[in-house]
């Protein structure tokens, strides 16, 4: 009967997250060949080489790729236990990977941050901002605990907490000619001229939700990837975007951009927490969401 330790098996997934010894041993908090020597046990017992060396790093054999998810699910589910029998511990302590969405992560993160710590000093947060389908892959497969995302969520395999309602301005160039009058209506054909966010950002969907019937003609001709470069379009003329609320102090600072309120009722999205169910921490997730939301100052 083979064997794997737990140390084996969070070595293997660190090597095969990041494909380099070095940067794998400094995730995993060990010495380089103490990793390598697990790794080689590993191999041993498996009977198969599951890493492809190369100079520059490491490749997954085709066994290794065949085992990883199986792996992950095992981890996953020791991580589940070991939550259950800290139960009777301090909450809101230990090791908590949380994801955030980019659209999020820049204007929220630098005013929670420090108070959660000082609340909470006994939890080390560990942050991964990425997109929502990402974030979902990732917690569902046990890489992350919790992630903070636009809420609902289809997923049914997932729990979600409701932390802040975040509202929408329009941005629109400060010396446009065409001046567009306050409040904009969600019908206006101004919106026309919109410019969004890449395919797989939440953001991007929630600008043509809230669009309704308007069409952006720009759409097909532009993109970025952060609302900093769609605020610079914006300054030099390019169309017009959606900003969040939580985003407007920050925003602001870039120039040639001007900031219009939409007529009531006001667009906005959902922000909340989500983890896979049945995770074992479920009181900490909601918490922390808890926290967050009142941090933000609106609950």
């Amino acid at each position: 009967m083979i064997k794997l330790t737990i140390r084996q098996m969070e070595y293997f997934v660190a090597l095969a997250e990041t494909l380099h010894f070095g940067r794998a041993a400094q995730l995993a908090g060990v010495t380089q060949p103490a990793l390598s020597a697990q790794i080689a046990e590993m191999e041993d017992k498996l009977g198969t080489r599951l890493f492809e060396r190369a100079r520059r790093g490491v490749a997954l054999s085709d066994d290794a790729k065949l085992i990883l998810p199986r792996i992950e699910r095992v981890l996953t589910e020791m991580q589940e236990i070991e939550a259950l029998a800290r139960r009777e511990r301090a909450a809101m302590s230990g090791r908590l990977r949380l994801g955030v969405i980019p659209t999020v992560a820049p204007y929220l993160l630098p005013a929670i941050l420090p108070a959660i710590g000082a609340r909470f000093p006994d939890l080390s947060l560990e942050l991964k901002e990425s997109v929502t389908s990402t974030l979902v892959e990732e917690t569902l497969a046990g890489r992350l605990d919790a992630f903070i995302a636009a809420l609902p969520l289809e997923d049914t395999r997932l729990a979600s907490e409701p932390m802040l309602e975040d509202g929408f301005l329009l941005a629109v160039p400060a010396n446009d000619p065409s001046f567009i009058e306050p409040p904009v209506a969600p019908e206006s054909p101004e919106l026309e001229r919109l410019i969004l966010l890449e395919e797989g950002h939440c953001l991007r969907d929630q600008a043509l939700a809230i669009c309704g019937s308007v069409k952006p003609l720009a759409m097909s001709n532009f993109g970025a990837t952060s609302l900093t470069t769609l605020l610079q379009m914006v300054a030099h003329g390019q169309g017009l975007t959606l900003v969040p609320e939580m985003a407007l102090t920050a925003s602001r600072a870039l120039p040639g951009v001007k900031f219009v309120p939409f007529s009531a009722p006001i667009p906005s999205r959902t922000i909340g927490m989500a983890w896979r169910k049945r995770a074992g921490r479920e009181a900490d997730f909601r918490a922390l969401a808890d926290t967050i939301g009142k941090l933000a100052g609106v609950r």
